[in-house]
């Protein structure tokens, strides 16, 4: 079977920060996203607080620690600053993906459990990924409530003045990793889920004359739309911005979530007007953009007054993406949107010498681009 896991899609992800509330207010604000649930004291949760938030097939779990005894969550927050907890995918049978992963290699997190309300019941397993992150198998089939049980309707009335946004679904999920590790969670992965390496970029192959990384890519076998690259630092000239990550994060994490739209220039316009900041890459791209520009629809004017990245390299179609400034204190997590035309297969690999420039001009803005001395 190319699927013994039973995976149908990617459910949800959830953030672990320190206000909850706030993280809630930005990605409703910025991203137009629906604050649809609320766990906490009110719905009979003492010692955290989650808000549950939803934009077409994308769903978004915001958790924060209201009490120093919910030492799971404070002590996430404490060493990695804000980020992503864990990951989910659904699937049909948790049991049975579950101890397929385990009997593959996957360390266990927590054994298949029931949760129940009188909305019905979702099951829920997990296993380890990079450092203190998680996969989740989640099966929501016979629960007809709000996210599972212990969420309640949404208490607070907000009224947000935003552009909508377009924002679909998650596209794919990236983790940087320690120097070595790459390998190790690759095999990690392809084993446990039963996924396969799809793309490789090694040395030479995602760099400036500064900085350099390494990059896989695995993804589900049976077309099921899961992928995961994972970046691993390499030597450069300057400090990379896998390293900048890891230094600030204190470990491996998920370092950017990408989502999908159908107009991304619809979508970037409504998200600046949003409030949301993104890369700027340098005005000579678009000069070169312009002698290969025969196959793209959108006018190369508008990607410019954007600042939207075009890459047909990879001879199948052609993707358009940009990536916001990190959305937290730490120079760590970030969004990446972006939309794939004809068929599009590829991560952008034309566009990562202008990406990793930008990138840089950042790095440098925060003093973290030069290697210690010592």
């Amino acid at each position: 079977m190319s699927n013994p896991i039973g995976i149908t899609g990617y459910d949800f992800v959830e953030f672990y920060v320190g206000s909850a509330k706030m993280w809630a207010y930005w990605h409703a604000k910025a991203m137009g996203m629906n604050i649809a649930g609320y766990l906490g004291p009110e719905t009979g949760i003492k010692d955290k607080v989650s808000y549950y938030l939803v934009k077409n097939k994308i769903q978004i779990v915001i958790t924060s620690a209201v009490k120093p005894s919910n030492y799971e969550v404070s002590s996430f927050v404490e060493r990695h600053g804000d980020g992503v907890k864990r990951w989910s995918l659904k699937v049909k049978d948790v049991h049975k993906a579950f101890e397929n992963s385990i009997l593959n290699g996957a360390v266990p997190v927590r054994n298949p459990k029931k949760f129940s309300d009188d909305s019905g019941f979702i099951e829920e397993a997990a296993i380890k990924l990079y450092d203190d992150t998680e996969i989740v198998f989640i099966n929501r089939d016979n629960y007809k409530g709000i996210f599972k049980p212990g969420f309640g309707k949404h208490i607070q009335k907000i009224n947000l003045d935003f552009v909508e946004t377009g924002l679909n679904e998650i596209d794919h999920i990236v983790g940087n990793v320690r120097i070595n590790e790459m390998n190790l969670w690759e095999n990690y992965i392809n084993k446990s889920l039963n996924f396969e390496t799809f793309i490789e970029f090694g040395a030479g192959d995602i760099s400036t004359q500064y900085s350099a990384l390494l990059s896989k890519v695995v993804r589900s076998k049976d077309g099921v739309p899961i992928k995961n690259p994972i970046n691993e630092p390499y030597e450069g000239k300057k400090k990379s911005q896998i390293e900048e990550y890891i230094e600030e994060y204190l470990g491996s994490g998920i370092q950017h979530i990408a989502i999908s739209t159908n107009n991304i220039i619809s979508t970037i316009d409504s998200m600046k007007r949003n409030g949301v900041e993104f890369l700027t890459p340098p005005d000579t791209y678009y000069d070169m953009l312009k002698e290969r520009a025969s196959e793209i629809s959108e006018s190369i004017s508008e990607l410019k007054k954007f600042g939207i990245l075009c890459d047909n390299s990879e001879g199948n179609g052609y993707l358009l993406q940009l990536f916001t400034k990190p959305i937290g204190d730490r120079p760590t997590f970030f969004y990446e949107i972006i939309q794939r035309r004809n068929g599009a297969l590829g991560f952008g690999q034309g566009n990562f010498q202008s990406l990793f420039e930008s990138i840089e001009k950042d790095q440098m803005l925060r003093g973290n681009f030069d290697r210690d001395e010592n």
